[in-house]
């Protein structure tokens, strides 16, 4: 995996070039050079590049990179034709500078043409070490330190500073996400990837983890590109203790493409996309506005485990409607210690509601002092993690005290205080509290939706990360396989996954009637018996499965009826015998556990109900490959129905523990095979009772050709 750049000479330059400066105000040349001659505060020099001036201003401009003079230069903002882009990073590489900008477009964006140069830039970065950001940006932003590297007209104005940190594959949303965080805490560092020919999100958001003055991590993202790295980048920010909030655009399944494999066809790419940003630790929301009201939420301070939502107002109705929508979120509601309890009972009258929602009434609103007391001795209780203020009306005076009120308490305490502003009368109140950096939410539900998505999970345990090893070798497997495929048989399949050790029925392949019947004798009635055919993947539909076999002239007759159905069925299908196999116990329940390799991120596995109910419930989970432990276990009670393998209506509970080793022996197998694996899929598995074990029952894998699949078997005869 190619390491994070080391972007701090980028991120605070001494000395920068300009090429493609121009005097004309109006022009990107002309508005990138003056962001940073008269808006930005460059330590050292802003260099002019262009051919056309000898000078811009009372500056002297050069011709080019080449004849610059002598000095260490840090970045170069490129921002001429592309045509001359190539050459213009050449001359960067020559002179050792590090980091170049390409804010031109006509690029990957373009076409063929645009697509093959910057292919060619991608290799420049790989033989010179130069790290290119763009092409096709709007350019960079440290907003702390007010270096605008960008051609914007609205740098000057967008300068409210904080620990934020902002990484988006759009510059026009990039700049609204900005602009919506220009009160209380607001962006640090805000890099527009562009086309990403070199730099990408992952080395912004490793860049990021490593900021000491950046406490959370907005990704605005359109696409994957490499997916382990995104994850090794996530982790980092994770061990860093960075939250990072993402907005991953694009949720529809349209054009996902249908797979032989169940496992395949349900998993989708924003169903992957979602459950590895959950494995990696990184809040995926909705919309732009969950992603600003979230990363704000989490820059005042996450609620601490344990801990719970305190709703206080001084409006019954409001009070109800707040705690009804919370309890709908499943937000825990915080319990009062007891000197809590005392003290608003001192301070509130008799007729107030001093539980958990806390109901001042409309009386403590003619006593400053004692509101903001009340509130104090809320904000401290140790078990409130988070205050929910819902302001229901503006009533002028009354409304701007109480926005005073907030404004003080959370200047005391380091317990989260968020105002709702239920009214469309923006008065005094919610204009003090938004120049406060404590911009109220609208409504109680958008508050609430974003509480919900930074609440610690009592339920979850993080995920183990993969190793740095295993990051490399999943990476490698993702770009892509020979894109022919070789399905197995289900004999194939069961013979290889035997080999293995994974736990599968006795079975035996008969080529005729009489051989089916003493194969069948062999294993002990019943049993079942399906059709060996690389070309059918669903055998029931072609009748190719006959249950319950329970005498040799049963099994005899059944061979017979499997051939004529599925040669009336499937006539081009190839038929290599029928399967004669174990029957297990009915009561099993059925499970699905599966793995199929995703674009960005290699391969997946997924767990879910299984038999008849994949298709209809599409309950199911995912989690990229290498697995963990508690990966496994996160995976059964992820699912919607997972009481169904706990035990419902005096069922007795299934062998979790077996079920939890078999997907940890799946992700190994395929750990081992990421080279030539595209499919592998157990459907059903028969989960019994404790102690009885979870059985493979049907398995299908895909390879990427006849050779590697004798390879898989090769490598596994012996495990």
């Amino acid at each position: 995996m190619k390491p994070f750049a080391d972007l701090s000479r980028f991120i605070y330059p001494v000395n920068v070039a300009v090429v493609g400066a121009s005097a004309r105000p109006s022009s990107q040349g002309g508005r990138l050079y003056e962001n940073l001659v008269r808006h930005s505060r460059i330590r050292g020099k802003v260099y002019a590049v262009n051919p056309a001036y000898c000078e811009i201003g009372d500056a002297p401009c050069w011709p080019s990179i080449r004849e610059l003079p002598d000095g260490d230069i840090d970045v170069a903002l490129v921002i001429v034709n592309a045509a001359r882009v190539l050459d213009t990073l050449r001359q960067c590489a020559e002179r050792k500078i590090p980091y170049a900008i390409v804010m031109s477009s006509g690029f990957s964006e373009a076409g063929d043409a645009g697509r093959a140069l910057e292919n060619e830039i991608a290799q420049l970065c790989r033989d010179t070490g130069l790290h290119v950001y763009g092409p096709n940006c709007p350019g960079f932003v440290n907003v702390r330190d007010r270096i605008g590297m960008t051609f914007s007209p609205a740098f000057r104005h967008d300068l409210n500073a904080g620990c934020i940190g902002l990484a988006t594959q759009g510059g026009g949303l990039g700049r609204n996400l900005l602009q919506g965080l220009s009160h209380g805490q607001g962006v640090g560092l805000w890099f527009s990837a562009g086309n990403e020919v070199d730099l990408e999100i992952p080395d912004f958001i490793a860049c990021m983890a490593r900021d000491p003055q950046i406490k959370v991590i907005g990704l605005l993202m359109e696409g994957v590109k490499d997916g382990r790295r995104l994850t090794a980048a996530l982790d980092l920010a994770r061990e860093c203790g960075k939250p990072v909030v993402v907005l991953k655009i694009g949720h529809s399944e349209a054009g996902v493409r249908a797979a032989q494999s169940h496992t395949a066809s349900i998993a989708g790419s924003a169903a992957i996309n979602s459950a590895v940003f959950r494995q990696f630790g990184a809040i995926e929301v909705d919309d732009l506005d969950q992603l600003l009201a979230v990363t704000r939420l989490l820059a005042m301070g996450a609620p601490k485990a344990g801990s719970g939502l305190c709703i206080y107002t001084f409006s019954g109705g409001t009070a109800a409607l707040a705690t009804d929508i919370a309890g709908m979120a499943n937000l825990p509601m915080a319990a009062f210690s007891d000197q809590t309890h005392a003290t608003l009972k001192s301070l509130l009258p008799d007729f107030a509601n001093i539980a958990n929602p806390v109901d001042t009434t409309a009386d403590i609103l003619r006593d400053q002092d004692a509101a903001n007391d009340c509130l104090r001795v809320i904000c401290n209780d140790p078990h409130v993690g988070a205050v929910l203020f819902p302001i229901p009306m503006d009533y002028g005076d009354v409304t701007d005290g109480i926005a005073q009120s907030i404004i003080d308490v959370s200047r005391a305490t380091a317990t989260p205080i968020v105002p709702v502003w239920m009214s469309r009368r923006m008065g005094g109140g919610f204009q003090l509290l938004e120049q406060h950096g404590l911009q109220p939410f609208m409504s109680v539900s958008t508050a609430i939706a974003a509480l919900s998505r930074i609440w610690p999970s009592a339920g979850m345990q993080p995920s183990s990360a993969p190793t740095s090893e295993d990051a490399e070798h999943g990476s490698s497997a993702s770009e892509g396989p020979d894109p022919a495929r070789q399905q197995l048989s289900e004999a194939q399949s069961k013979a290889l996954l035997k080999q293995a050790g994974f736990p599968l029925p006795l079975s035996e392949v008969a080529i005729s009637a009489p051989q089916a019947a003493r194969a069948a004798a062999r294993i002990g009635f019943p049993v079942v018996m399906k059709v060996v055919s690389s070309d059918i993947v669903h055998k029931t539909e072609s009748g190719g499965v006959h249950l319950g076999i329970d005498s040799e002239a049963a099994a005899a007759a059944a061979f017979d009826s499997i051939c004529a159905a599925v040669a009336q069925a499937a006539p081009a299908a190839r038929i290599e015998g029928v399967l004669v196999e174990a029957m297990l116990p009915a009561g099993g329940r059925e499970v699905l556990v599966g793995v199929h390799r995703d674009a960005a991120f290699g391969l997946v596995l997924t767990f879910g109900l299984g038999g008849i109910f994949v298709e209809t419930l599409r309950d199911v989970a995912h989690r990229m490959i290498p697995l963990q432990r508690q990966d496994a276990r996160n995976l059964l009670h992820e699912i919607r129905h997972t009481a169904i393998l706990e035990g419902v209506r005096g069922q007795p509970p299934g062998d979790l523990a077996a079920l939890e080793d078999l997907i940890l022996q799946v992700s190994a197998f395929a750990e081992r095979h990421a080279d030539t694996l595209l499919e592998l899929e157990f459907n059903p598995v028969w989960l019994g009772p404790v102690g009885q074990g979870a059985i493979a029952l049907d398995a299908l894998i895909v390879t990427s050709g006849h050779q590697e699949a004798r390879a898989i078997l090769e490598t596994d005869a012996n495990p």
